[in-house]
């Protein structure tokens, strides 16, 4: 029994529905640094808290979609927005409107 527990696969997304304000108070919470920014190592923590495979690959990979400015950081209402949509539709993440 023990050994089976060693391959089982992990939970990939939330188990419950968030809105998209509770969505920006979650990933808030990694801003280690309270720069108000979220760097790409902050985004890797926040995708490893969801026990997601290849954290930090899907972190570059959102990085190189959302950081309209090309700063290295999601520092701007833009970006969250489009961090949120990203989330959505690539991360496969129940985020809803209100």
């Amino acid at each position: 029994m023990a050994i089976m527990s060693c391959f089982e696969l992990p939970v990939q997304q939330p188990d419950r529905d968030m809105s998209v304000q509770e969505f920006k108070v979650w990933i808030k919470q990694f801003d280690m640094n309270h720069d108000k920014r979220i760097s790409p190592e902050e985004l890797t923590e926040a995708l490893e808290s969801l026990h997601m495979w290849f954290s930090s690959w899907k972190a570059r990979r959102v990085m190189k979609d959302v950081d309209a400015d090309h700063t290295g950081f999601i520092d701007n209402k833009k970006e969250v927005e489009k961090l949120v949509k990203y989330a959505q539709q690539r991360l496969h993440m129940k985020i809803h409107q209100s």
